[in-house]
């Protein structure tokens, strides 16, 4: 559910024999159901203790198989989940995201989408990192290094690795730049289809942490790793296809009601685009990350932002976070913007300006926000349907009844002694 990479390592041999069989491997479905530290949470309806935590099979998706090129004499194979009757487990993300491609290809839409992350670079290593408790870690370059040259070739090495390596395994790449603070990078991919695009962003999410470990470094894709740093963003870039026509061309009909369902409708899919509390401690004035649902061509104050023209037009929402789970994020804004299309909604006026500055409706401030927005939405149920909306619901809830718990440093700093 976090947007990570779970499964198992299989030899070579095994797999290739059971394939041919049309067999498939099993996973405990608690893996839906579980914390970021892997502790089954109470409160879902496909697995509990009540229930046994069964297993559920991992079907592989022979289109995702690839050769591994930074680990040796490795391939990997992205699986759907099914029950063993064969049904699609609905909740899982993958299955989410093809729930809303099928409802577009009913409309006769094929949606592109391309997704933007941005990362951290740091001298620690992973084992470093955690033994300093995550904090006053060393960004790889110590300065703002967006659209640096220079500054960029110290880290080159290192990027040089991730763009190869993604390119051998069938990902392609467009480019690699840095970013607005210091140790803060970006490697962008081409567009494809959304499903292709959604694998290929989680096979790089978890790649480029493999090379980390082995360079002797450490990456993190957190919204915002530090209060005092730009947050990393995920910028999601989309349209809608016939054939080898962009729909969208010319800012369409189609293309207007495909935006203003963005809008009537990102703060009930926030959860979607921001599912973690560190996510909206991104959203700041003159943080380049957007505050407000305005949209506006090339205007990065805004939350969405129109790039590109004729077969090239698109939209780019820039509240997803780089901690965003690509299936359940796309599947959020695709359902948002099929809404749109079907209901025809009227976009609002564009903004023109500093939109940090406007007073155009906001996006929730905080997860607990974004779960009261989820709760009193329609849109997502009619969408996703109510046992995937609960599922979510109940993963939000425990997400913010945990850190309610918590006490952190930032009080005993101020309490402690004083208090």
């Amino acid at each position: 559910m976090q947007g990570r990479l779970m499964g198992k390592r299989v030899d070579a041999e095994y797999f290739v024999e059971t394939s041919y069989e049309g067999e498939s491997t099993e996973g405990c479905n608690y893996l839906l159901t579980v914390d970021m530290e892997m502790d089954p949470v109470p409160g879902y309806q496909m697995a509990s203790w009540e229930t046994g935590y069964g297993d559920f099979d991992l079907v592989p998706d022979f289109n995702t198989l690839r050769a591994i090129p930074w680990l040796d004499s490795t391939a990997m194979v992205l699986c759907d989940v099914a029950w063993h009757d064969k049904k699609p487990v609905r909740p899982s993300p993958r299955q989410v995201l093809r729930a809303q491609i099928e409802r577009a290809r009913k409309l006769g839409f094929e949606p592109m989408f391309g997704s933007e992350l941005e990362f951290y670079l740091l001298k620690e290593t992973f084992a470093e990192a955690h033994a300093k408790h995550f904090i006053d870690l060393t960004p790889s370059v110590p300065y703002i290094l967006d659209y640096h040259v220079l500054a960029t070739t110290y880290d080159e090495p290192f990027l040089r690795a991730v763009r190869k390596g993604m390119k051998a395994a069938g990902i392609p790449v467009e480019s690699s730049k840095g970013e607005a603070w210091p140790g803060q990078q970006e490697i962008n991919f081409r567009f494809s289809d959304a499903l292709t695009m959604a694998d290929n962003h989680v096979i790089y999410k978890n790649g480029i942490k493999e090379m980390a470990h082995q360079q002797g470094c450490s990456v993190t894709f957190m919204a915002k790793p530090d209060h005092r740093w730009i947050g990393s963003s995920c910028h999601v870039h989309s349209s809608l296809w016939k054939g080898d026509r962009n729909v969208f061309d010319g800012e369409s009909d189609v293309f207007k009601q495909y935006l203003a369902g963005h809008i009537a409708h990102a703060s009930e899919m926030g959860i979607f685009l921001a599912p973690n509390i560190n996510s909206y401690k991104r959203f700041a004035a003159g943080s380049w990350a957007p505050t407000t649902l305005a949209w506006g061509h090339d205007n990065r104050t805004c939350g969405f932002r129109i790039v590109g023209h004729a077969q090239h037009l698109r939209t780019e929402s820039r509240i997803p976070g780089a901690d965003a789970n690509p299936y359940l994020c796309f599947a959020a804004l695709l359902a948002a913007g099929l809404r749109g299309i079907e209901e025809k909604l009227t976009l609002p006026p564009e903004f023109k300006g500093n939109a940090y500055e406007s007073d155009v409706q906001r996006f929730p401030h905080a997860l607990r926000d974004a779960i009261t927005a989820l709760e009193k939405g329609k849109m997502a149920r009619a969408a996703f349907g109510d046992d995937v909306v609960d599922h979510y619901l109940n993963y939000a809830r425990t997400e913010q009844a945990l850190f309610d718990k918590v006490v952190t440093t930032y009080e005993r700093e101020r309490l402690f002694e004083r208090g």
